[in-house]
Protein backbone atom coordinates (compact mmCIF):
# COMPACT_ATOMS: atom_id res chain seq x y z
CA UNK A 1 0.00 0.00 0.00
CA UNK A 2 1.24 3.50 -1.00
CA UNK A 3 2.35 5.48 2.70
CA UNK A 4 0.81 8.68 0.77
CA UNK A 5 -2.45 6.98 0.35
CA UNK A 6 -4.68 8.31 3.02
CA UNK A 7 -7.58 6.99 1.39
CA UNK A 8 -9.83 3.86 3.35
CA UNK A 9 -10.03 0.99 1.38
CA UNK A 10 -13.26 0.24 0.27
CA UNK A 11 -15.61 -2.65 1.94
CA UNK A 12 -16.99 -5.41 0.39
CA UNK A 13 -20.52 -6.96 1.39
CA UNK A 14 -20.56 -10.47 0.54
CA UNK A 15 -23.83 -12.51 0.88
CA UNK A 16 -23.76 -15.95 0.59
CA UNK A 17 -25.71 -19.25 0.80
CA UNK A 18 -25.13 -23.02 -0.21
CA UNK A 19 -27.11 -25.82 0.72
CA UNK A 20 -25.18 -28.60 1.27
CA UNK A 21 -25.34 -31.49 3.97
CA UNK A 22 -23.49 -31.31 7.26
CA UNK A 23 -22.95 -33.94 9.27
CA UNK A 24 -21.48 -31.82 12.15
CA UNK A 25 -21.95 -28.31 11.38
CA UNK A 26 -20.83 -27.62 15.01
CA UNK A 27 -17.86 -28.42 13.99
CA UNK A 28 -17.38 -25.64 11.40
CA UNK A 29 -18.37 -22.57 13.88
CA UNK A 30 -15.20 -22.04 16.17
CA UNK A 31 -12.82 -21.88 12.45
CA UNK A 32 -15.02 -19.84 10.43
CA UNK A 33 -15.20 -17.05 13.50
CA UNK A 34 -11.69 -16.91 14.05
CA UNK A 35 -10.68 -16.75 10.82
CA UNK A 36 -13.29 -13.32 10.32
CA UNK A 37 -11.94 -12.15 13.78
CA UNK A 38 -8.45 -12.74 12.35
CA UNK A 39 -9.40 -10.56 8.95
CA UNK A 40 -11.61 -8.04 10.30
CA UNK A 41 -14.58 -9.33 8.83
CA UNK A 42 -17.99 -8.77 10.69
CA UNK A 43 -21.39 -9.79 9.84
CA UNK A 44 -23.21 -12.79 10.45
CA UNK A 45 -22.75 -16.74 8.92
CA UNK A 46 -25.50 -19.47 9.71
CA UNK A 47 -25.33 -23.23 10.30
CA UNK A 48 -27.07 -26.05 10.04
CA UNK A 49 -27.38 -29.10 8.93
CA UNK A 50 -28.37 -28.05 5.59
CA UNK A 51 -25.98 -25.64 4.77
CA UNK A 52 -24.96 -22.00 5.30
CA UNK A 53 -26.02 -18.76 4.86
CA UNK A 54 -25.17 -14.95 6.01
CA UNK A 55 -23.80 -11.67 5.11
CA UNK A 56 -20.27 -10.29 5.62
CA UNK A 57 -18.36 -7.48 5.27
CA UNK A 58 -14.58 -5.84 5.32
CA UNK A 59 -12.26 -5.07 3.49
CA UNK A 60 -11.98 -7.63 -0.19
CA UNK A 61 -8.61 -9.64 0.91
CA UNK A 62 -9.78 -10.44 4.47
CA UNK A 63 -13.17 -11.62 2.30
CA UNK A 64 -11.14 -13.42 -0.36
CA UNK A 65 -9.76 -15.20 2.55
CA UNK A 66 -13.06 -16.01 4.24
CA UNK A 67 -14.70 -17.34 1.04
CA UNK A 68 -11.67 -19.10 -0.31
CA UNK A 69 -11.91 -21.18 3.31
CA UNK A 70 -15.31 -21.69 2.98
CA UNK A 71 -15.20 -22.83 -0.80
CA UNK A 72 -12.55 -25.64 0.74
CA UNK A 73 -15.38 -27.11 2.95
CA UNK A 74 -16.64 -30.43 1.28
CA UNK A 75 -20.04 -29.30 -0.62
CA UNK A 76 -19.25 -25.65 -0.32
CA UNK A 77 -16.66 -25.45 -3.57
CA UNK A 78 -20.41 -23.59 -5.43
CA UNK A 79 -21.27 -21.86 -2.51
CA UNK A 80 -23.54 -18.36 -4.05
CA UNK A 81 -21.97 -15.03 -3.58
CA UNK A 82 -22.75 -11.53 -4.36
CA UNK A 83 -20.90 -8.84 -3.97
CA UNK A 84 -21.44 -4.81 -3.31
CA UNK A 85 -19.91 -2.16 -1.83
CA UNK A 86 -19.96 -0.01 1.69
CA UNK A 87 -19.24 3.58 1.78
CA UNK A 88 -18.76 2.55 6.34
CA UNK A 89 -19.08 -1.05 7.88
CA UNK A 90 -22.51 -2.21 8.16
CA UNK A 91 -21.93 -4.49 10.91
CA UNK A 92 -20.84 -4.20 14.14
CA UNK A 93 -19.42 -7.01 15.20
CA UNK A 94 -19.51 -10.91 14.22
CA UNK A 95 -21.53 -13.85 14.61
CA UNK A 96 -21.51 -17.47 13.65
CA UNK A 97 -24.56 -18.83 14.59
CA UNK A 98 -25.65 -22.06 14.74
CA UNK A 99 -29.21 -22.52 13.42
CA UNK A 100 -32.18 -25.59 12.59
CA UNK A 101 -32.53 -24.32 9.31
CA UNK A 102 -30.00 -21.76 7.00
CA UNK A 103 -33.23 -19.52 6.23
CA UNK A 104 -36.63 -20.86 8.50
CA UNK A 105 -39.67 -22.05 6.70
CA UNK A 106 -40.62 -24.14 9.15
CA UNK A 107 -41.34 -26.72 6.67
CA UNK A 108 -39.07 -30.03 7.36
CA UNK A 109 -39.67 -32.10 4.45
CA UNK A 110 -38.41 -29.64 2.43
CA UNK A 111 -35.28 -30.29 0.64
CA UNK A 112 -33.78 -27.81 -2.07
CA UNK A 113 -31.26 -30.08 -2.80
CA UNK A 114 -33.63 -33.13 -4.07
CA UNK A 115 -36.11 -30.68 -6.09
CA UNK A 116 -36.17 -26.96 -6.63
CA UNK A 117 -37.46 -24.54 -9.43
CA UNK A 118 -35.98 -23.31 -12.42
CA UNK A 119 -33.68 -20.74 -12.21
CA UNK A 120 -34.24 -17.76 -14.82
CA UNK A 121 -30.99 -15.67 -15.26
CA UNK A 122 -31.86 -11.92 -14.88
CA UNK A 123 -31.66 -10.63 -18.05
CA UNK A 124 -34.00 -13.13 -19.01
CA UNK A 125 -36.56 -12.09 -15.70
CA UNK A 126 -38.74 -9.53 -17.96
CA UNK A 127 -39.46 -11.66 -20.60
CA UNK A 128 -41.29 -14.35 -18.05
CA UNK A 129 -43.10 -11.86 -15.29
CA UNK A 130 -44.33 -9.94 -18.16
CA UNK A 131 -45.78 -12.70 -19.94
CA UNK A 132 -49.68 -12.83 -18.68
CA UNK A 133 -49.52 -16.84 -17.90
CA UNK A 134 -47.33 -15.88 -15.42
CA UNK A 135 -48.27 -15.28 -11.73
CA UNK A 136 -45.94 -13.30 -10.14
CA UNK A 137 -44.87 -14.27 -6.24
CA UNK A 138 -42.78 -12.01 -3.38
CA UNK A 139 -41.94 -14.02 -0.90
CA UNK A 140 -40.25 -10.99 1.33
CA UNK A 141 -41.82 -10.01 4.52
CA UNK A 142 -44.42 -6.92 3.99
CA UNK A 143 -41.83 -4.76 5.76
CA UNK A 144 -39.60 -5.33 2.61
CA UNK A 145 -42.40 -5.35 -0.32
CA UNK A 146 -43.34 -1.68 0.91
CA UNK A 147 -39.98 -0.50 0.25
CA UNK A 148 -39.85 -1.90 -3.32
CA UNK A 149 -41.22 -4.69 -5.42
CA UNK A 150 -41.62 -5.99 -9.04
CA UNK A 151 -44.38 -4.31 -11.26
CA UNK A 152 -47.78 -6.82 -10.98
CA UNK A 153 -46.15 -9.25 -8.18
CA UNK A 154 -48.38 -10.44 -5.71
CA UNK A 155 -47.53 -9.51 -1.57
CA UNK A 156 -48.35 -12.35 0.81
CA UNK A 157 -48.06 -10.05 3.21
CA UNK A 158 -46.36 -12.05 5.18
CA UNK A 159 -44.78 -11.12 8.91
CA UNK A 160 -42.04 -13.90 8.31
CA UNK A 161 -41.11 -16.61 5.71
CA UNK A 162 -42.63 -19.14 8.19
CA UNK A 163 -45.93 -17.52 7.18
CA UNK A 164 -45.84 -18.83 3.78
CA UNK A 165 -46.33 -22.67 3.43
CA UNK A 166 -49.75 -21.32 5.50
CA UNK A 167 -50.60 -18.28 2.93
CA UNK A 168 -49.58 -20.15 -0.34
CA UNK A 169 -52.41 -23.30 1.14
CA UNK A 170 -54.72 -21.00 2.21
CA UNK A 171 -54.76 -18.77 -1.27
CA UNK A 172 -54.06 -21.88 -3.91
CA UNK A 173 -57.18 -22.46 -5.21
CA UNK A 174 -57.97 -18.54 -5.63
CA UNK A 175 -54.52 -18.66 -7.20
CA UNK A 176 -54.14 -21.26 -9.68
CA UNK A 177 -57.65 -22.22 -10.03
CA UNK A 178 -59.40 -25.11 -11.17
CA UNK A 179 -58.05 -25.54 -15.06
CA UNK A 180 -54.51 -25.97 -16.38
CA UNK A 181 -51.83 -24.95 -14.09
CA UNK A 182 -50.67 -21.34 -14.68
CA UNK A 183 -46.38 -21.03 -14.24
CA UNK A 184 -45.19 -19.39 -11.56
CA UNK A 185 -42.06 -17.05 -10.82
CA UNK A 186 -40.89 -16.15 -7.48
CA UNK A 187 -38.26 -14.03 -6.38
CA UNK A 188 -36.85 -13.16 -3.23
CA UNK A 189 -33.54 -10.80 -1.90
CA UNK A 190 -30.45 -12.89 -2.85
CA UNK A 191 -32.21 -16.01 -3.99
CA UNK A 192 -32.29 -18.44 -0.82
CA UNK A 193 -36.00 -17.97 -0.25
CA UNK A 194 -36.76 -18.99 -3.73
CA UNK A 195 -34.90 -22.10 -2.74
CA UNK A 196 -36.84 -23.25 -0.49
CA UNK A 197 -40.58 -21.46 -1.62
CA UNK A 198 -39.87 -23.55 -5.03
CA UNK A 199 -39.04 -26.74 -3.53
CA UNK A 200 -42.05 -26.52 -1.62
CA UNK A 201 -44.47 -25.33 -4.24
CA UNK A 202 -43.27 -28.11 -5.92
CA UNK A 203 -43.97 -30.53 -3.40
CA UNK A 204 -47.32 -29.09 -3.25
CA UNK A 205 -47.75 -30.37 -6.46
CA UNK A 206 -47.02 -27.10 -8.77
CA UNK A 207 -44.83 -28.25 -11.71
CA UNK A 208 -44.25 -25.47 -13.47
CA UNK A 209 -42.25 -23.13 -11.10
CA UNK A 210 -39.45 -20.15 -11.74
CA UNK A 211 -37.01 -18.37 -9.84
CA UNK A 212 -34.72 -15.41 -10.28
CA UNK A 213 -31.49 -16.80 -9.85
CA UNK A 214 -29.36 -14.42 -7.31
CA UNK A 215 -32.21 -12.96 -5.90
CA UNK A 216 -33.52 -8.78 -6.65
CA UNK A 217 -29.71 -8.35 -5.33
CA UNK A 218 -28.37 -9.56 -9.05
CA UNK A 219 -31.13 -8.28 -10.70
CA UNK A 220 -30.67 -4.85 -9.25
CA UNK A 221 -26.75 -4.92 -10.37
CA UNK A 222 -26.69 -6.71 -13.81
CA UNK A 223 -29.97 -5.00 -15.31
CA UNK A 224 -30.32 -1.49 -16.71
CA UNK A 225 -32.19 0.99 -14.66
CA UNK A 226 -33.93 1.92 -18.23
CA UNK A 227 -35.04 -1.51 -18.71
CA UNK A 228 -36.02 -2.36 -15.15
CA UNK A 229 -39.46 -3.53 -13.89
CA UNK A 230 -38.42 -3.25 -10.21
CA UNK A 231 -40.35 -0.20 -8.55
CA UNK A 232 -38.58 1.05 -5.49
CA UNK A 233 -35.84 0.30 -3.21
CA UNK A 234 -34.65 -3.21 -2.22
CA UNK A 235 -34.50 -3.99 1.54
CA UNK A 236 -31.29 -5.63 3.08
CA UNK A 237 -30.27 -7.17 5.71
CA UNK A 238 -27.55 -4.49 7.30
CA UNK A 239 -26.73 -1.02 8.43
CA UNK A 240 -27.34 0.05 4.73
CA UNK A 241 -30.96 -0.67 4.80
CA UNK A 242 -32.15 0.07 1.62
CA UNK A 243 -30.11 -0.27 -1.88
CA UNK A 244 -31.08 0.71 -5.45
CA UNK A 245 -30.12 0.20 -9.05
CA UNK A 246 -26.42 -0.18 -9.25
CA UNK A 247 -25.92 -1.54 -5.90
CA UNK A 248 -26.03 2.06 -4.64
CA UNK A 249 -27.04 3.05 -0.81
CA UNK A 250 -30.99 3.83 -1.02
CA UNK A 251 -32.93 6.36 0.78
CA UNK A 252 -34.41 4.67 3.65
CA UNK A 253 -33.10 4.47 7.27
CA UNK A 254 -34.26 2.24 9.74
CA UNK A 255 -36.76 2.09 12.95
CA UNK A 256 -34.54 1.43 15.95
CA UNK A 257 -37.76 0.68 17.88
CA UNK A 258 -38.89 -1.62 15.55
CA UNK A 259 -36.37 -2.21 12.92
CA UNK A 260 -38.84 -1.23 10.30
CA UNK A 261 -37.52 0.56 7.27
CA UNK A 262 -38.70 4.37 7.13
CA UNK A 263 -39.14 6.45 4.24
CA UNK A 264 -38.28 10.32 4.30
CA UNK A 265 -42.18 10.72 4.59
CA UNK A 266 -42.13 8.57 7.29
CA UNK A 267 -39.80 10.65 9.19
CA UNK A 268 -41.87 13.55 8.73
CA UNK A 269 -44.56 11.97 10.38
CA UNK A 270 -45.39 13.27 14.24
CA UNK A 271 -45.41 9.41 15.23
CA UNK A 272 -41.31 9.22 14.07
CA UNK A 273 -39.08 9.84 16.83
CA UNK A 274 -35.79 8.91 16.03
CA UNK A 275 -35.00 5.58 18.21
CA UNK A 276 -38.31 5.85 19.68
CA UNK A 277 -40.98 5.01 17.48
CA UNK A 278 -42.09 5.45 13.74
CA UNK A 279 -45.52 5.15 12.01
CA UNK A 280 -45.57 1.70 11.50
CA UNK A 281 -44.63 0.85 15.31
CA UNK A 282 -45.69 3.52 17.35
CA UNK A 283 -49.75 1.94 17.96
CA UNK A 284 -47.74 -1.27 19.10
CA UNK A 285 -45.38 0.56 21.94
CA UNK A 286 -46.68 2.01 25.55
CA UNK A 287 -45.82 5.13 26.76
CA UNK A 288 -43.43 3.20 29.05
CA UNK A 289 -41.40 1.18 26.22
CA UNK A 290 -40.98 4.44 24.29
CA UNK A 291 -40.03 6.32 27.27
CA UNK A 292 -37.28 3.23 27.73
CA UNK A 293 -36.06 3.72 23.91
CA UNK A 294 -35.85 7.66 24.65
CA UNK A 295 -33.10 6.85 27.28
CA UNK A 296 -31.46 4.57 25.39
CA UNK A 297 -31.19 6.76 22.87
CA UNK A 298 -29.84 9.62 24.74
CA UNK A 299 -27.52 7.03 26.15
CA UNK A 300 -26.27 6.46 22.78
CA UNK A 301 -26.03 10.11 21.49
CA UNK A 302 -23.73 10.54 24.65
CA UNK A 303 -22.17 7.68 23.93
CA UNK A 304 -21.12 9.05 20.07
CA UNK A 305 -20.36 12.44 21.59
CA UNK A 306 -17.34 10.90 23.50
CA UNK A 307 -16.10 8.55 20.65
CA UNK A 308 -17.87 5.10 22.20
CA UNK A 309 -19.78 2.62 20.70
CA UNK A 310 -23.23 2.16 23.28
CA UNK A 311 -23.74 -1.22 23.85
CA UNK A 312 -27.18 -0.75 23.10
CA UNK A 313 -26.56 -0.10 19.46
CA UNK A 314 -24.25 -2.89 19.16
CA UNK A 315 -27.45 -5.31 20.22
CA UNK A 316 -29.50 -3.36 17.94
CA UNK A 317 -27.70 -4.00 14.38
CA UNK A 318 -29.68 -5.73 11.92
CA UNK A 319 -26.85 -7.89 10.80
CA UNK A 320 -29.47 -11.25 10.31
CA UNK A 321 -29.66 -12.73 7.49
CA UNK A 322 -33.03 -13.44 5.19
CA UNK A 323 -35.60 -14.17 7.07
Amino acid sequence: MDPLDTTEPRLCVAALYCFTRFDSPALLKAPLEALCRTHGIRGTLLLAGEGINGTIAGVPDGIDAVLAYIRQIPGCADVDVKFSDAAEMPFHRMKVRLKREIVTMGEPDIDPLASVGTYVDPQDWNALISDPGTIVIDTRNDYEVAVGTFAGAIDPETQTFRDFPGWFRAERERLLGAGAQPRVAMFCTGGIRCEKSTAFLKQEGVDEVYHLKGGILKYLETVPQEESLWEGECFVFDQRVTIGHGLVQGSFELCHACRRPVSEDDRASPFYEEGVSCPGCHAERTDEQRAAYRERQRQEQLAAARGEAHVGAIYRQIDRTES
